[in-house]
């Protein structure tokens, strides 16, 4: 029989026999542990549970005994399972158009919906009615409030995979370790070199002669998390900085696009912080 794969993400305050109590409760319902992954920052607990069964479960009567546990140890804890055919996405908006557009225009070639377009500005409101998809505003400047209204909305749409299409603001890892390998992003580098927003100016200050563009999975560290897929454009020296931004951001669009791809189509997993291709 095939195993059925579920993961599991517990966030909240930290304190002792965190681990052993959901550790405890995954064993005793018959599974056996595939990964675990834990951290602790500023007081904030977070772990990553990724479970399989052999044998046949009700994931809605799991997921209800987990939630009571859940609520006696005043944890937040959700599932993630992959008996759904069709992944639910949200992506993510600033306000540059070129990763979003791109992603839209390919929509129907993806194994998922995308269920909302998230965005800090109504810049890209139009964009997202033209595609008759909804378009919802968080222009909270508090990171942590703006947060808790992606969580609400992540929430609401059930949401499978969140995409950053040109997302210019930093999560934190209580958002973030809600959705371990969930998450991916774009940067215009190959990192690890020149993280951060200016990775333009920095390549071309330091005369690079070959640019690249990362699509990666979104971790608690900047720029850091597991590279999915990356690519790369030739640089002349008579360039100036806005021919490499317009070179670069075609070639975000596309990155961006791909990874996605492989997501989706189940192609990805990650071991040991690196991404590995799978064969089948």
């Amino acid at each position: 029989m095939k195993k059925t794969i579920i993961g599991i993400t517990v966030v909240g305050k930290d304190r002792e026999g965190i681990v052993a109590t959901f550790t405890n409760f995954v064993f005793q319902k018959g599974s056996n542990i595939e990964k675990v992954n834990q951290n602790v920052m500023k007081g904030l607990f977070g772990m990553y549970l990724e479970v399989s069964f052999t044998k046949s479960i009700n994931v809605k009567k799991f997921d209800s005994d987990l939630q009571k546990i859940a609520k006696k140890q005043r944890m937040e804890v959700s599932i993630h399972h992959e008996l759904s055919a069709q992944k639910k996405i949200a992506i993510f908006v600033t306000k540059e158009a070129h990763c979003l557009e791109t992603i839209l225009k390919s929509k129907k070639s993806l194994k998922g919906k995308i269920s909302v377009i998230v965005g800090t500005e109504k810049t890209l409101s139009t964009t997202a009615k033209k595609a008759k998809i909804p378009f919802v505003l968080v222009q909270e400047r508090s990171q942590d409030k703006a947060e808790k209204s992606f969580i609400k909305i992540c929430k609401k749409y059930d949401i499978d995979l969140i995409v950053l299409a040109r997302y210019m603001r930093i999560l934190t890892p209580n958002f973030v370790w809600r959705y371990p390998e969930r998450i991916i992003n774009i940067h215009p580098s190959l990192l690890p070199a020149f993280p951060g927003a200016l990775a333009y100016a920095q390549a071309y200050e330091r005369g690079t002669k070959i640019i690249g563009v990362t699509a990666h999975y979104v971790t608690e560290n900047l720029d850091q998390g597991p590279i999915i897929f990356q690519d790369s454009f030739k640089v002349d020296p008579n360039d100036t900085i806005d021919d490499i931004g317009r070179c670069g951001q075609k070639l975000e669009a596309l990155t961006l696009l791909k990874a996605v791809k492989m997501h989706l189509e189940n192609k990805l997993d990650v071991r040991w912080r690196k991404v590995h291709i799978k064969s089948k």
